[in-house]
């Protein structure tokens, strides 16, 4: 909206607006804005939650002191999704359809974690849907994102190959071009693409609802690999240095920058808040949320299979739970004290601060070996 006034309108009078045309420009404005509003509605959104007792249930299997936690508002991811929506529309081409697409994930799992939030804090426990039920939606939700991409794919403006790290010239395409000359069989074409986006999209909202542990572990992994796909996204979109980094060019992808600027910016205000000791918990609403947004954006961007490496840290939460469930069900034995791993951790006697920033430290290697893989291709 202020992209549209000021440069689309008001830039024909006052020359200097026409500053707002760059994207790296509305990119830092959009970060800004959305750590100024976390700033600001982050003390009342506190405040209100407490009043309406909407508050975290702890689980008593967990490590015991965790237990002093339980009350703390919750559902703040309320506040992360906001103050990432509003500058998008201040300062992003709303008429791209990668940004609507995306805006539309991060508000369609906002509601999934608000439903699953709500369900919790009315039964006054730490169980909201069931693992089948929040699964099928996150399938659901991340199933209309692609065929969204499919949409725009037909118009030239995505590819469905798939880019594989230090493979530069291995893109197989996840679409059945040959099906596509039956009449009947058509539609089969579109599944091989609709189960990778899905998986995933969904894979991620999940790895970081299962990071969400600890004060301030996911929102400040979700800080740097929002921050590295800034990046990519950025790079993506310029000529020179997608033909120089032998990445595939998506001239229309770079208005994506300014959404993952402000997601940067939200991030890092919601953290100040949620910085251990934590004074709100994001909830199911922003966890679920942070993460499909980080998978819809990687699948836009293609960079799938790079995604792993951005988030390594999610990744390695997720494995660790399905590792020990699989060990407890096959063998009936725990690989883990506890998992997701970062309890493990905390039960060997490391301090909660001593864990969460040893987490941050090794999804910053992570991310910045994310980041020097497109140079190695």
């Amino acid at each position: 909206m202020l992209y549209y006034l000021l440069y689309h309108v008001l830039q024909k009078y006052f020359s200097p607006f026409n500053v707002f045309r760059y994207i790296t420009v509305r990119t830092v404005y959009a970060s800004l804005t959305a750590m100024f509003l976390a700033f600001v509605f982050g003390p009342w959104l506190i405040r209100k939650l407490r009043e309406l007792q909407i508050s975290q249930y702890i689980r008593e299997e967990g490590p015991q002191n965790h237990q002093k936690k339980a009350g703390t508002p919750t559902m703040g991811g309320v506040l992360i999704v906001l103050s990432t929506m509003v500058p998008t529309l201040l300062w992003a081409d709303l008429t791209n359809g990668f940004v609507l697409l995306t805006l539309f994930a991060l508000l369609a799992f906002a509601a999934v974690g608000f439903v699953d939030d709500y369900a919790k804090v009315s039964k006054r426990r730490n169980l909201g849907l069931t693992s089948r039920n929040k699964f099928l939606l996150q399938i659901f939700v991340s199933s209309i994102v692609g065929i969204g991409l499919l949409a725009l794919a037909t118009r030239s403006a995505y590819s469905t190959e798939l880019m594989i790290p230090f493979l530069k010239r291995v893109h197989p395409d996840l679409v059945v071009h040959s099906l596509l000359k039956s009449p009947h069989l058509w539609p089969l074409a579109f599944v091989p693409f609709l189960i990778f986006v899905s998986i995933v999209i969904a894979g991620a909202s999940n790895a970081v609802n299962l990071t969400d542990g600890l004060d301030g572990l996911a929102i400040g992994c979700t800080v740097i690999a929002a921050g590295a796909l800034t990046v990519l996204t950025y790079v993506s979109s310029n000529y020179r240095w997608a033909t120089y980094l032998e990445i595939q060019y998506i001239p229309r992808v770079g208005e994506l920058t300014v959404l993952c600027g402000a997601l940067v910016g939200a991030s890092l205000g919601f953290l100040w808040y949620n910085a251990h000791p934590a004074e709100i918990f994001m909830g199911d609403v922003g966890s679920l949320s942070l993460g499909g947004t980080l998978g819809v954006i990687a699948v836009i961007i293609k960079q799938e299979i790079l995604l792993f490496f951005v988030g390594g840290i999610f990744v390695i939460e997720a494995v660790s739970v399905i590792l020990q469930v699989g060990s407890f069900k096959l063998r009936g034995k725990r690989i883990f004290r506890m998992a997701p791993i970062h309890h493990h951790f905390e039960l060997l006697g490391w301090s909660e601060s001593k864990v969460i920033v040893r987490f941050w430290i090794a999804a910053l290697v992570f991310a910045l070996f994310a980041l020097t893989t497109l140079k190695l291709r």
